[in-house]
């Protein structure tokens, strides 16, 4: 009989909730949890933490996480994989082992390391991935440059004894492929051991299997379908993030905990599968490029769904970048008018603003107007009713967004406007965001040689 293991979803991004892992824990036989806080958003997120203090520049729902799941984890020997490091992974190491030390608490706590390429990235000043934009209209403003690593340490961090891996930005599903390669020592390909076809495929599968957990309960229901079909999922109340059965062989079986809602099927399944993938024929990872037009889905009912036929390719020379730059700021402010006549005075509120704009000469590089409730969710595709319906609307919000390189103008941006609470259009209601400035970080996306980034990786271990 060949070997198995499971391994549940954790987090899909930084805030999700962790109720359901506990579930997976208790109820659904899982030997590992692999944990994505990680877009790419996020690490503009954590560089403003790092910024006011710099212990901090990871992902601190880590900590709370684990203190409500280090007891079930600890009792069934589940170990757990996390990017909840950011930019600060030896710091999130930290913060966890001072948590655990004092409800004393032991554990072995790996860091890895060597994602940070900001040096490496500043010297070979490469063009934006999509735009072609040149390095030298950021090079500047560079705040932060981190690399995507494979599953490499993950498995050095599990061959040493970790109990918690923490990492910085890895491939979200190199999370998930790291366990299945020390598990069931499938060949990386890394020096001398070339990958063969089939070693290849079952690093697809892999790949393919982490692709399908990397987002929590959007792989069991959640956020699933078009108009009607998401009805038909059960409790998401108290949705269970799906799990996933994995053979040595590759051949996987994706289910959830039993007692929990959600669904797995043939249709939630294939939309995951589908998500944020620009070419299917070829899903580029740092440890194998996946094929999914080969994969073969089977729905067996009960919430059970086997995924087979993922065709894999040798990994790229290059690993993907995602790089942070200061770009100005922002300033937003969003207040309402009732009836009668609510879009009308909306409209005129807002050519009101734009005149002071231009009587003050604010300098700015962009003035964003969205009508809640009307247009936000699909923007320039949304139609607007008609001029009866419009007149008829018992309320309308409106919602300015000005963006500008100059701070002082992101904070004046919010007295341009309760004046108009009793000189304005009538009914004026609910102003937020009247001294709300931020800071705008801009991403810079790119590519650079794995040569130059994964002989700095490091693995640290450390036991609470």
């Amino acid at each position: 009989m060949k070997k198995s293991i499971r391994i549940g979803a954790g987090l899909g991004f930084y805030g999700d909730a962790w109720e359901p892992v506990l579930a997976s824990i208790e109820r659904g036989g899982v030997q590992y949890i692999a944990s994505d806080h990680l877009a790419e958003l996020t690490l503009a997120i954590l560089q403003k933490d790092l910024q006011r203090d710099v212990s901090l520049g990871y992902a601190r729902d880590v900590v709370p996480m684990l203190l409500c799941l280090w007891p079930a984890m600890a009792q069934r020997k589940v170990r757990f994989i996390c990017n909840a490091g950011g930019l600060n992974p030896a710091g999130a190491a930290a913060a966890v082992r001072e948590a655990f030390s004092a409800k004393g608490w032991t554990a072995r706590v790996a860091v890895v390391t060597g994602d940070e390429v900001l040096q490496q990235v500043s010297g070979l000043a490469p063009a934006h991935m999509f735009s072609g934009a040149p390095f030298e209209a950021v090079r500047e403003r560079m705040v932060f440059a981190n690399a995507y690593l494979g599953a490499r340490p993950i498995v050095s961090a599990l061959q040493q004894g970790a109990d918690i891996v923490i990492t910085g930005r890895v491939a979200d599903a190199a999370l998930f492929l790291g366990p299945l390669v020390h598990e069931f020592n499938w060949n990386l390909g890394d020096a001398e051991d070339a990958a063969t076809p089939a070693d290849l495929n079952r690093l697809a599968q892999g790949l393919a299997v982490g692709h399908l957990l990397e987002c929590s309960g959007q792989g069991s229901g959640g956020n699933f379908g078009s108009a009607q079909a998401w009805k038909a999922i059960p409790d998401l109340a108290h949705i269970g993030y799906p799990i996933a059965e994995v053979r040595e062989d590759g051949e996987a079986v994706i289910t959830k905990a039993p007692g929990t809602g959600g669904r797995i099927n043939f249709d939630t399944v294939r939309q995951q599968l589908l998500y944020e993938v620009h070419n299917p024929h070829a899903y580029v990872s740092p440890d194998v490029v996946l094929d999914m037009s080969t994969i073969h889905l089977e729905d067996l009912g009960q919430d059970r769904v086997r995924l087979t036929g993922a065709t894999g390719h040798p990994r790229t020379d290059q690993l993907k970048v995602v790089g942070g730059y200061r770009d100005g700021f922002k300033a937003e402010v969003t207040w309402g008018f009732s009836w009668p006549d609510a879009y009308d005075k909306a409209l005129a509120a807002v050519e009101m603003v734009k005149a002071q704009l231009a009587d003050k000469g604010v300098p700015h590089e962009a003035l964003f107007v969205e009508f809640p409730g009307l247009n936000s969710a699909h923007g320039a595709l949304a139609s607007l009713p008609g001029a009866q319906a419009l007149a008829e609307l018992n309320e309308v919000w409106v919602r300015m967004v000005l963006r500008t390189r100059d701070k002082k103008a992101a904070d004046g941006f919010g007295r341009l406007f309760p004046w108009m609470g009793l000189s304005g259009p009538a009914y004026t209601c609910g102003f937020h965001g009247l001294h709300n400035t931020s800071e705008l970080l801009g991403i810079w996306p790119t590519l650079i040689d794995r040569s130059l980034v994964e002989p700095n990786t490091r693995v640290e271990l450390r036991q609470t």
